[in-house]
């Protein structure tokens, strides 16, 4: 039982494989979609999406974007993506820098949200070892 997994970014497809399934760095909290899913769209938070195949794990560090999820598929359209294995610290320090103007930038009633934006780049530098 597998889904279609398809991430695509402006840059370039990065995945499009045949997937048991796939765990996605939702907004409102982390979620795996399997086949059989009801029907979701949730946007990204920056993160890692793994897309578990008959040949392995692949994971891709996202930053923004949307996840379409059918019972049949599931599609991510990133702002921002690249295998985990091209990440290194000067693209984390980028994406870090850019968080952190665009929450120094926020009007006031978005600065809840441009720091979560924040933490959670911090949370993927972790989890990135970067």
């Amino acid at each position: 039982m597998a889904v279609q997994f398809d991430l695509v970014s402006p840059e370039r497809r990065l995945a499009s494989v045949q997937a048991t399934e796939v765990q996605i760095p939702g907004a409102d909290g982390d979620l795996t979609a399997m086949e059989g899913h009801a029907p979701t769209i949730t946007t990204l938070r920056p993160g890692i999406v793994r897309a578990v195949a008959s040949d392995g794990t692949k994971a891709f560090v996202v930053v923004g974007g949307f996840a379409e999820i059918t019972a049949t598929g599931v599609s991510v359209l990133a702002e921002r993506a690249i295998p985990i294995e091209e990440s290194n610290g000067s693209l984390m320090d980028a994406i870090l820098d850019e968080a952190r103007a665009l929450a120094s930038a926020a009007l006031p009633e978005d600065k809840d949200m441009a720091e979560k934006m924040v933490a959670d780049v911090l949370a993927l530098r972790a989890q990135t070892g970067h």
